[in-house]
Parts: structure tokens; C-alpha cells; sequence
């Protein structure tokens, strides 16, 4: 009851889509609250909730989808533990004290289901996502170390519209020349084909190798051109693959469980990891799964959450929310892009995923850079684990807008944060980074990247 008013809720997921935060995707599914009121009631009922009711109801049949049976069947019991007894406010009240630390939340990490994450994360307000999320660290390894405490990393992004590659080696010098690149150096190709992909995927190596730069690449390729690729000798680092939360949602991006599983024992097989074996990387965004009309029903921040399950189980390098990519019918304005690229980072980090956000819009979307650049900022105080460097923040591929090489410069200075520690100790050796400071650049171009320069 809120005033005078009594409201009622007919399932769980009734009630987590009208207490959620208000966004354009949900009303077009006509899902959400219809008033502030009724969602400030849902919230209210969501807050009383036993977190049990949300385990033993998944809001997808278990026999419909085989989502919902990963979720049910990876579900840590012993991990639940120590939250079993919990109400979902409860829950909220448990994460922003102090004896959730780090390695608490890392325990636990395993018995909470993506529903779980969802629910509580509609009755934090902004700072409580920052501060739960920047406590929550995920480590992950490759050719270098991703997830550290202080460090942020950046996906070198050198996309080009025809895939040219003086286009796509001058996009690589000028983010290399800023300190980008540790997350991964990752391609979306113009042209997707195999044929194309394994030209890409030598260039990248070629590259790397005669640099000697310890990080990784990838082309973002559908996962069966990838394992294709790998068949034919492709020098790959990492499987992409975009996910969603629902089985049928999965179907319509040409992906099952069993082909992810199959693409990742492909990448292990080639051995070409130096630190570490993560070999896969999974992009996600709110509203993917009511594009493709395989939502359930379900809000689109739940249907979120749910995707992180898929990638968890497949021990990732990397995932990231393109947050505003999908565009205004599902995140219309600034402020909605903002709320839901927190929410994500902190639902993946509390499943234990090593989480990043593509802090972008589209161009017809009610916002603009000043709302990237508040979305980044909180990101870097929530110990986000990467973002994108895209040539002066406009994706000329993908026509979006991302953020800029100059953007992650910005965040590590005023944050204070590092690169991953042997990408940083590579960029000091370069003398394209100078001192001890967290992004300090030289008075001049490095040596190594004049002569670059020179043959472009």
C-alpha cells in the first residue's frame, strides 16, 4: 500500500518489471510501472522478499529454457549460504556494510542468481551500485592482468569502413600512443566473412608480435566464423560472441550453449596465452532480448542480468554492456543510458564477472557526451574493469558514439588509476608513458612510433 492506494503484483516478474527504474524498452513492452507510485510500491513489496522465493520461481520455465536450467543447475548452495536467511532489502543492506568485503562477495559471488542481482540492484540508488560494485574485484589473464585493484583498462578499438588496413594500423598507433589497448585490441570487421577474418586476425598478430605488446586481439566475428578461422590456422587470441539472457533470444543471434562451449575449448586448444587461459569475450546490452521478441515478458534490465549467466559460465576475459548502443526505444536519454550502464557493471560484478562498459549512444538518442563523460567517471570510481578507445570518440564503422582515447587518459589521470600492470611496465619501456604517474605522456612522439609513423 502507498497512501491511500493498494497495488498488487501478479508474479515475480510482474513485480521486478514495475519496480524497476524507468526506461523507454520496458514501457514499449508494456511492462513498466504506470506512475512513480506504483513503482515506488513494487519496490517496497521487491524489498520484502525473500531472496529464497526468487531461487525456487525462475521467471523463464526451466523446461522452456536452457538458460534458466544453467542458472538453476550452476547454483552454488554453499556460496548461498551466508545470504540464504536474506530479504532482497536485506540483501541491500548486507552489501553496503562492511563485513561484505572483497573476498566475501567473491565467495558468495556463486550462489547468487542473476534474479537476485537484478531485484536488488532496482532498489539501490547510484551511489549504492558504485560502492558495492568497486568492491567487488574480478581478475582475469590472458598475455596480461585485468581487474586490479587501481588499474582500468581500455579496448583498442580500430574500426574502419572498409577494413582498410593504413586506416586500421594509424587507429592502433594513435590509441597505443595514449595507453590504450590492454584490454584487448578488437576489431568489429566491415566485412564478415572468414576469409576477411583471418586477414584481420594476422594483421593484429603481425602487429602485436613485432611490438612485442603484451596484450590480446580479437575480431568480433560471429563464434562460427571464429571456429572456422581457428581451423584453418588463424593466430587467435579471443572468441567473441554477443549474448542475451533467454534461450530464444540466444537462438535469434545464431547461438546455442553447446557452440559457445565448442568455441572455447577451440581458443584453448592453441595454447597462445601467457599469463593466463581467459579466452572468451561476450558483449551484452539492455534491451537485445525484446528487440528479437524472446523477452518472456521479463523487464529488459532482468533479461540483462540474465546474460551475465551465460558468460559466467564460460570463464571470460572480458564482458561489456554496450549500454546505449541499441538505441532510444530502449534507453532514451542520458539519464536512463547512465542508471543502466550502473546497474549493469554492478549486477555482472556481484555474479563474479569481469565486467566493462562501452560508455556510447547513437546519434538520435536525448543525450551527449557531458552524459558519457558523468557515465565514465562513475564507472572509474566503481572499479570498472575496462571501456573503449575509439578514435576521436565517433565509431566511423558503427556510427555510434563511444569514448575517445583522451577520455580513458582522462579517467586514469584524475582517478588515479593504471593500466594493467604489464601492459604499463611495456608503455614505460616504449617511452610512450614517462615517470611514475598513473598516464604521464612524454614532450615528444616516441622513436619506435616516428619511424611507424613514417610508413603509413
Amino acid at each position: 500500500m502507498v497512501g491511500p492506494r493498494t497495488y498488487g503484483f501478479r508474479d515475480l516478474k510482474d513485480l521486478m518489471a514495475r519496480a524497476s527504474p524507468a526506461r523507454s524498452g520496458d514501457l514499449l513492452a508494456g511492462v513498466a510501472a504506470a506512475s512513480a507510485e506504483e513503482r515506488v510500491a513494487a519496490q517496497m513489496a521487491l524489498a520484502d522478499l525473500p531472496l529464497r522465493t526468487i531461487l525456487d520461481n525462475p521467471p523463464v520455465p526451466y523446461d522452456d529454457d536452457e538458460v534458466t536450467r544453467l542458472i538453476v543447475d550452476s547454483h552454488d548452495a554453499a556460496a548461498f549460504a551466508p545470504i540464504a536467511h536474506l530479504t532482497v532489502g536485506d540483501l541491500r543492506n548486507w552489501l553496503l556494510g562492511d563485513a561484505a568485503d572483497s573476498a566475501l562477495l567473491a565467495f558468495v559471488a556463486p550462489g547468487i542468481t542473476p534474479e537476485m542481482a537484478a531485484a536488488v540492484s532496482k532498489i539501490m540508488r547510484i551511489q549504492d551500485l558504485v560502492l558495492v560494485a568497486r568492491k567487488c574485484r574480478v581478475l582475469t589473464a590472458f598475455r596480461n592482468t585485468l581487474g586490479l585493484e587501481g588499474r582500468m583498462a581500455t579496448r583498442l578499438q580500430p574500426n574502419h569502413p572498409t577494413d582498410d588496413a593504413s586506416g586500421i594500423a594509424a587507429s592502433m598507433l594513435d590509441g597505443l600512443m595514449y595507453g590504450s589497448g590492454d584490454a584487448v585490441i578488437g576489431i568489429n570487421p566491415a566485412t564478415d566473412n572468414v576469409a576477411q577474418v583471418v586477414n584481420l586476425v594476422g594483421m593484429l598478430d603481425a602487429v602485436i608480435a613485432q611490438y612485442q605488446i603484451p596484450t590480446q586481439s580479437c575480431v568480433l566475428t560471429h563464434v562460427t566464423n571464429t571456429i572456422e578461422a581457428i581451423g584453418r590456422g588463424a593466430p587467435v587470441d579471443l572468441v567473441f560472441q554477443s549474448v542475451a539472457g533467454t534461450e530464444a533470444a540466444n537462438r535469434s543471434f545464431g547461438i546455442d550453449l553447446a557452440l559457445l562451449a565448442e568455441a572455447r575449448s577451440a581458443a584453448l586448444s592453441l595454447g597462445r596465452g601467457t599469463v593466463g587461459d581467459n579466452v572468451m569475450y561476450f558483449e551484452t546490452g539492455q534491451g537485445s532480448a525484446l528487440s528479437a521478441g524472446a523477452h518472456h515478458g521479463l523487464d529488459q534490465q532482468t533479461c540483462e542480468a540474465r546474460a551475465y549467466a551465460v558468460a559466467r559460465a564460460f570463464k571470460p576475459l572480458l564482458v561489456n554492456s554496450v549500454v546505449g548502443f541499441i538505441g532510444p526505444e530502449y534507453l532514451y536519454d542520458g539519464k536512463q543510458i547512465i542508471r543502466a550502464g550502473l546497474e549493469d557493471h554492478f549486477c555482472a560484478k556481484l555474479l563474479g564477472l569481469p565486467m566493462g562498459c562501452d560508455v556510447c549512444y547513437t546519434n538520435h538518442a536525448e543525450a551527449d557526451q557531458d552524459d558519457m563523460d558523468v557515465l565514465l567517471t562513475m564507472l572509474g570510481a566503481a572499479g570498472c574493469n575496462f571501456v573503449m578507445g575509439v578514435p576521436g570518440s565517433d565509431d566511423i564503422m558503427l556510427n555510434y558514439q563511444s569514448t575517445s582515447f583522451h577520455d580513458a587518459l582522462y579517467a586514469r589521470r584524475v582517478l588515479g588509476l593504471r593500466a594493467a600492470p604489464e601492459f604499463e611496465a611495456w608503455l614505460q619501456r616504449m617511452q610512450i608513458f614517462c615517470g611514475d604517474g598513473a598516464a604521464q605522456l612524454p614532450d615528444a612522439l616516441p622513436p619506435v612510433f616516428q619511424q611507424a609513423l613514417r610508413r603509413l
